[in-house]
């Protein structure tokens, strides 16, 4: 399978996480963000940053998961009602912050908090089978200046 993620061209270069706290991950809990599909990660991007913010220079990274990689999924009626209020944000930053801990899968399947209907996939870059996802690519990515205009 394939997962996107677009990010500011300094970040590139490879696979790493920041380790900033986010929806998934607390403060220093190193997780990287992906989407299930190009537009969904461009979603995940226009949300989180204002229109000047979406002038920078981005790289679309196209990422290859092994079919055969076990990964754990957490199913939209699993969340309570308001996971996506960042008021939720520490609920669902435990729920990030103990798959990471477990180290049992490379993988985690999350709804996305956009378009229920899709995912984003969380990569744990300590795991053991990190090393079998692979970048295959990385081309420019310009947001469209009619969104957030």
């Amino acid at each position: 399978m394939f997962v996107y993620r677009i990010t500011l061209v300094k970040y590139s270069d490879q696979l790493i996480a920041s380790g900033r706290a986010a929806r998934w991950n607390s403060n220093d809990v190193k997780l990287i963000y992906t989407a299930s599909s190009q537009s969904l990660a461009c979603l995940e991007n226009v949300v989180h940053r204002s229109y000047l913010g979406l002038n920078h220079e981005f790289r679309l990274m196209k990422i290859e998961v092994p079919d055969n990689l076990e990964m754990e999924e957490i199913k939209l009626a699993e969340l309570k009602k308001n996971w996506t209020k960042f008021e939720s944000n520490p609920y669902t930053q435990q729920i990030g912050d103990s798959w990471i801990k477990s180290m049992n899968t490379t993988l985690l399947k999350v709804p996305s908090s956009i378009i229920f209907q899709e995912n984003n996939y969380l990569i744990n870059p300590k795991h053991l089978d990190f090393d079998r996802i692979k970048l295959i690519s990385v081309e420019p990515f310009v947001f469209d200046q009619r969104i957030k205009s």
